[in-house]
């Protein structure tokens, strides 16, 4: 397994990217849905989100125009990076 520690830093460093990614590492999900589920504001999970979106951890399963029930879904990268997090115990009791 090749660990990207940039990544694994830049996921580890926000409560609400590392609830995301544990989030869709169970399967795709709408940002209320997330919201929901971790107990926490959709803003914190929407932006989340968009910062693991351009890195590529995770992808928008729908089409870009629609604005609401968005799902999103871990990327290949992203399950990598969740695992390296969860096996490694860095997620810091999340």
């Amino acid at each position: 397994m090749t660990e990207d520690w940039d990544e694994i830093g830049f996921v580890i460093s926000s409560r609400y990217r590392i609830l995301a990614l544990k989030r869709l590492a169970s399967g795709p999900a709408t940002p209320s849905q997330i919201a929901t589920d971790e107990s926490v504001g959709i803003a914190h999970v929407s932006r989340a989100l968009q910062d693991l979106r351009e890195r590529d951890l995770v992808d928008l399963l729908v089409s870009e125009d629609r604005k609401k029930g968005r799902v999103y879904g871990l990327t290949e990268e992203g399950g990598t990076i969740w695992e390296t997090i969860d096996t490694e115990n860095l997620a810091k009791n999340e």
